[in-house]
């Protein structure tokens, strides 16, 4: 999020990504495909997994499937570069659109992380042992994707949001937008993010008070009536939540200390002004290893209602194997939503990987957001940032009509563009705008446009 509106963003150029493909030297021994299996990290309680699917043979593959058993008491949670259903304690995984293809000699990979003990048995290539072999006599499973979403063994964290929700910033500084105290934020929208907090000279640590230039553009405006404002949204049944970084913000959580030092500051201030959680918002990096302890840690403290957002850029989310991502995934059991910020990123490549989709248009968010929805995340957890109209960012702002089409074409399959993505996702969560305070200098039509269109979705 940008404290101006004016700075103009580097445009990204189109992302090449192969996600999970890696050639590799095929053992002399190897007369066939095989599949093998690989622990990367084990933590007592979970673990995480990794297959490698090799062409052994003298064709290509064109399409695989994985499929094995869990021990009672052991399940997947989080996965990535493949699909994935399950049936009791067997789980199947199927390639994705781009890692279906193996050319002899060449191996692909897909992981996943598993609650409980145990380690994977009788897996399945195809149909044949995975160690190679001849097929048995019954059939193959299907290598058609699932035309429902992938089951998910998480269930959302219990924060009392509605089904879709409309998120804005709020300004905690002074800049050309019109300046609003926190009570006068348009009721359409059902979060306010509280922009920003701020790094203090204790590494992780976050501080927060009412912005002394913003108190005086509004002639006055003391801690305490702020807080008394996050009272007066609490009674309208909205929640407050703090965003911690911003373009400029410099937080930096690298260690155990410094986590520590995360959650103890930030739930200070969630006593003291009544947050309702925190959303992360860290432009210049990320650790996503001691970030999730501190988000944990502090959701220990506060207990299951904690709001935890993000709002990471375009490019931050092109990949599971990027810091912002893999944070997003290792806590999906305690994420509340990710609002990626679809705009200043230029073109970018979709979850097809086959295009690269120009900002700005519904097939851009659509199939970025695609990204998210086919590689983990659940519906709930996934909203569409965009900027609340001119001022609001260096490129990629829209209609608000566009965003309405965005979130029909991923509720629903209708009102799409050229892109189609595999399947509708009907618990999509909402929307996201930068920022509440532009909305209303742009006339509060993006609030006022988008909200009520909410309503609508299944």
């Amino acid at each position: 999020m940008k404290r101006s509106g004016s700075l103009v963003l580097s445009v990204v150029a189109a992302l090449a990504a192969t996600l999970g493909a890696a050639a590799a030297a095929l053992p002399a021994y190897a007369a066939g495909p095989t599949a093998s299996f690989g622990k990367t990290a084990d933590w007592g309680t979970g673990w995480e997994g990794k297959y490698t699917i090799t062409n052994g043979g003298a064709s290509t593959i064109s399409g695989w499937t994985v499929s094995f058993d869990l021990p009672a008491g052991t399940t997947v949670g989080t996965y990535w570069d493949a699909l994935l259903t399950t049936t009791g304690q067997r789980s199947t995984f199927t390639n994705r659109s781009w890692n279906g293809s193996i050319a002899p000699g060449a191996s692909v990979s897909f992981g996943f992380l598993a609650s409980g003990p145990g380690t994977p048995t009788n897996c399945q290539l195809n149909g044949a042992p995975c160690g190679g072999g001849t097929t048995p006599t019954s059939a193959p499973p299907s290598t058609t994707p699932p035309t429902t979403p992938p089951p998910t063994t998480t269930p959302p964290p219990s924060t009392g949001l509605p089904k879709h929700l409309l998120t804005g910033y709020w300004h905690n500084f002074d800049n050309p937008a019109v300046e609003l105290r926190l009570r006068d934020v348009p009721a359409e929208y059902d979060v306010v993010a509280v922009a920003f907090g701020e790094a203090t000279a204790t590494p992780g640590a976050v501080a927060f008070a009412v912005d002394p230039g913003l108190a005086a553009a509004l002639g006055g405006y003391p801690d305490a009536d702020f807080t008394a404002d996050v009272r007066t949204l609490h009674g309208q049944g909205r929640k407050v939540i703090l965003s911690i970084g911003g373009e400029a913000g410099r937080v930096a959580v690298n260690d155990a200390a410094s986590a520590t030092a995360f959650a103890d500051t930030t739930y200070a201030l969630i006593q003291r002004y009544g947050f309702d959680g925190v959303d992360i918002d860290l432009e210049n990096g990320l650790n996503p290893t001691f970030m999730a302890q501190a988000l944990r840690a502090l959701r220990a403290k506060v207990g299951a209602g904690l709001i935890i957002t993000m709002a990471p850029q375009t490019i931050d989310m092109q990949s599971p194997a990027g810091g912002y991502f893999k944070l997003a995934l290792d806590i999906r059991d305690i994420l509340t939503v990710v609002n990626t910020q679809f705009y200043n990123s230029g073109a970018m490549l979709g979850c097809d990987q086959n295009a690269a989709y120009s900002q700005g248009t519904v097939n851009f968010i659509v199939a970025l957001a695609c990204i998210q929805l086919e590689n983990g995340l659940r519906p709930d957890q996934v909203g569409l940032g965009l900027p609340a109209g001119p001022g609001a960012a260096g490129g990629g702002i829209v209609a608000p009509s566009v965003v309405n089409a965005a979130l029909d074409c991923l509720a629903t399959g209708t009102n799409c563009g050229s892109f189609r993505p595999p399947r509708t996702y009907p618990g999509i969560r909402g929307a996201m705008t930068w920022s509440v305070n532009w909305d209303v200098s742009n006339g509060t039509t993006f609030a006022r446009t988008v909200k009520p269109h909410l309503t609508t979705l299944p």
